[in-house]
């Protein structure tokens, strides 16, 4: 550890725990979480880490109560603080891609677009948001804040929601439709400004920050290594994707050479049989933790 030097960090309580707790043993820091305590350990003595909902991660990462966090673009601008984001990390609770937060109503509402929403009752989280996307068009409507089972109020008790989706599924389950899109998130790795110009505290978010993205972009791909010989090299090289171009080096054994290549996980069960076919001899498949460009 360098000189006792500590960098002050606020991970997601709730939903996104369990996903940002397993990005993080991918890039190589273990998190150790147990159910209750807000306060978990942690296999880098560098980190002092805290347990905080993402929807209050921002403040306290603008505040300095923290020097760098994670959370949501959402939360990030639905609390209007100035951070320094770091990098984009494309993970959500259930998946890989970017959240969206949209209008919804009943299936039988009248309303079509968000100028229909004038003079109407709309219950969400994300309450700063919606006002200013109501302001600039031009609309007035109530907007309140919901405590939750948010998707259960349109209808009997608001006209529409605002409400966090992945797929749409629970949406639809609900009966509920989408009427538009106001924002898209994904999770951002922010800090603290004052912390950002301290260049120890700097150089380690930025190691984070390749560290985490490594272990992202790892994310469905593997590994693959083979012989080949040199009178089957251009058939195998013909089989591979163009855009993963293998690393080739000379064996021992005049006339072969050994591949390596990262590929996408789903195209191998389809690629090796071809591989094996065309003349590669010792195939080995293994998984990854980190890509670094």
């Amino acid at each position: 550890m360098a000189d006792g030097k500590k960098l002050k960090l606020g991970l997601p309580k709730g939903s996104l725990q369990e996903s940002t707790i397993e990005i993080f043993k991918r890039a190589g820091i273990r998190v150790h979480a147990s159910e209750r305590s807000y306060f978990p350990g942690c296999d880098d003595e560098e980190l002092d880490i805290m347990l905080v909902r993402s929807q209050e991660m921002a403040r306290y990462v603008a505040d300095g109560v923290f020097d760098a966090g994670l959370t949501g673009y959402d939360w990030v601008m639905e609390s209007g603080v100035k951070i320094h984001e770091v990098c984009e990390l494309l993970y959500a609770k259930s998946g890989f891609r970017p959240v969206r937060w949209v209008l919804a109503v009943p299936n039988d509402s009248p309303i079509k677009s968000v100028k229909d929403l004038e003079g109407k009752r709309i219950a969400t989280e994300l309450v700063g948001v919606v006002k200013k996307w109501l302001a600039k068009n031009g609309v007035k409507a109530e907007v309140e804040f919901s405590w939750g089972a948010t998707e259960a109020k349109a209808g009997p008790l608001v006209d529409a929601i605002v409400e966090l989706t992945e797929t749409g599924s629970s949406l639809r389950a609900n009966k509920l439709r989408i009427v538009e899109e106001l924002l898209t998130s994904s999770t951002r790795f922010i800090a603290n400004e004052n912390s950002w110009k301290d260049a120890w505290k700097r150089e380690k978010m930025e190691n984070m920050a390749m560290l985490l993205q490594g272990a992202l972009a790892a994310e469905g791909m593997v590994g693959l290594k083979m012989n080949v010989a040199q009178k089957d090299l251009e058939k195998v090289m013909k089989l591979l994707p163009a855009m993963k171009r293998p690393t080739i080096a000379s064996l021992s054994e005049p006339g072969w050479s050994a591949l390596e290549v990262v590929i996408e996980e789903k195209t191998v069960k389809k690629l090796i049989p071809q591989l094996k076919r065309a003349g590669a001899e010792g195939i080995i498949e293994y998984p990854l933790n980190k890509v670094i460009p």
